[in-house]
Order: structure tokens, then C-alpha cells, then sequence
């Protein structure tokens, strides 16, 4: 599990949100911190309103009432020219991907520059060219379309797209849905190579738990309009709190929590390989 100094490097802070449809209440109190450089997972039932609260921490929706503060800046009390500023600062991958139909996947990755940049065509193909390849994508993927990819290759290119700016935050809704498990397990290793490589910080709304188990530092569980518990998946399987448990019980959450265990056992003895027992 990461280790963050919590008290200098909060870049998302939740305080006491409140969201309502009509009658119908979403978020009666929801509460969470995400620290400087950790993948932090949010994990809810359906309806437990982890789409609403991405939209609102990514400045498409408003909620009702309480706070929002990403990279220390208060959404609700934002200018139209800071807003821009901010959406530059973050990067955005949505479940479908979000990729122009009409554009090449060069083209789709170097939209964000030619929109927010003064740099050349060719400065902006080059660039579009190397978050491809940082992606995992082959040179010859860049000339294709968003129709002629895979389900694995789309989020690839989605998430080349949303890296074009160098963003310090990195927003992922269901990163791995749809994906067949060899895929899957390719974007999860891409998601912490992203992560240790350039310090992001990631947010990831997801219910993969071979995903939470494999790249998450703390996952915060939604359930009844608020956050119920939040801490690594070890300690939350450890809890007795009935929101809490519905996650961990059941074949496939045992299935998943024993593939952890043995990929960090392989890891920690590819370690020990590579360097050597201890004397």
C-alpha cells in the first residue's frame, strides 16, 4: 500500500455531499479524502451513486449541497476561465471511451492539444505518438479508427487521450468493463506502471475486484448515501460492517482475494530472484 504524508497532499476532498433527484436522495453526507499519487477506487451497488459523484467531481453536475475541492481548488466557487484551467490540470476516461467515431486514434489523442495549445500540427502528432505508445498501442493503431479496435485497444486510446496534457489527476470510470480477463489484467498493469511512472494521482469507479484486489492503495465504499468505510481491500475484508461485507462474499470476491494473494507472492518472489536471498 502507498504511503502518503496525509496531512500536505490532499488533491480531492469530499465534504459532507448532498445530492437529490426530485424525491429521491443519492448522497445524504458523503465524505472522503484522495492523497497525492495513490489509486483510490470507489465501490458501490448499482444506484449507490458513484457515476453522480464522478460527474460532480469532474464539474458535470452540481450537487445539492457540501463541498468538492480537487488540487485545492473549491468547485463551487469557480470562474468560467479557472474551470478550464482545472479541466486541463485533470484527465477523464469514461466506460465507453468517448472517442470521436470520425477521428484516427492520432487524432483523437492530440484533440485536447490543438484545443488548449499553440503547438504545430507536427509537435502535436509527435506528442499524440508517444502517449499512444505509452499506452501499449502499436505505431500502426494510431492510423485506425475507434471502430476498428478492440474493447482493450479503445481504453488504451482512451486513456492515450486523456494523458495529452500531462494531467496531475486521472479520473477512471469502469476502466475495465467489458474486457475480457487477459485485457483486463493488461490495463490493470498499465494503470500502476502510469501511476509510479509520472506521480498521478487516480481515481477509479469500478466493480472489477480482481482490479480493486491488484491496483488499488484504498478503495471507499458507497452504500445508503454515504461513505460507509474506506481502507486498503485487506483491511475492508477484515470489517464487519454489513455494506461492507456484501463485497466480499460469494465465490467471485473469494476467487478474487485468492489470485491477490498469489500474483503478490510470485511478485515478492520475482524480487527476491532478482536480487538475491537475504544474508
Amino acid at each position: 500500500m502507498l504511503q502518503v504524508d496525509t496531512t500536505t497532499n490532499i488533491i480531492i476532498q469530499v465534504s459532507n455531499l448532498c445530492t437529490r433527484f426530485g424525491n429521491h436522495v443519492v448522497h445524504s453526507g458523503v465524505t472522503f479524502q484522495v492523497y497525492r499519487g495513490e489509486i483510490f477506487a470507489l465501490i458501490g451497488g448499482s444506484g449507490s451513486g458513484k457515476s453522480t459523484l464522478l460527474r460532480e467531481m469532474i464539474m458535470l453536475h452540481q450537487p445539492d449541497s457540501g463541498s468538492i475541492e480537487v488540487l485545492g481548488i473549491d468547485l463551487q466557487e469557480l470562474a468560467e476561465a479557472a474551470t478550464l484551467s482545472l479541466h486541463t490540470r485533470c484527465g477523464v476516461v469514461f466506460q465507453q471511451g468517448g472517442l470521436f467515431d470520425s477521428l484516427t486514434v492520432r487524432e483523437n489523442v492530440g484533440l485536447p492539444l490543438r484545443e488548449h495549445t499553440q503547438l504545430s500540427n507536427a509537435l502535436i502528432d509527435e506528442i499524440a505518438n508517444s502517449k499512444i505508445e505509452m499506452t501499449g498501442l502499436s505505431a500502426e493503431s494510431a492510423d485506425q479508427f475507434p471502430h476498428q479496435l478492440s474493447g482493450g485497444m479503445l481504453k488504451r486510446a482512451s486513456l492515450a487521450r486523456a494523458l495529452s496534457l500531462d494531467p496531475e489527476l486521472l479520473f477512471l470510470d469502469e476502466p475495465t468493463a467489458g474486457l475480457d480477463p487477459m485485457s483486463a489484467d493488461g490495463i490493470d498493469e498499465l494503470v500502476r506502471r502510469l501511476r509510479d511512472l509520472f506521480g498521478l494521482t487516480i481515481l477509479i469507479i469500478t466493480h472489477d475486484l480482481d482490479l480493486l484486489w491488484q491496483v488499488a492503495d484504498r478503495v471507499a465504499v458507497l452504500a445508503d448515501g454515504k461513505v460507509q468505510a474506506t481502507g486498503s481491500m485487506a483491511e475492508l475484508a477484515a470489517m464487519k460492517n454489513t455494506a461492507v461485507q456484501a463485497f466480499f462474499e460469494g465465490p467471485r470476491a473469494r476467487a478474487a482475494a485468492q489470485q491477490s494473494e498469489k500474483l503478490t507472492t510470485a511478485r515478492e518472489d520475482k524480487v527476491t530472484s532478482c536480487t538475491g536471498a537475504p544474508s
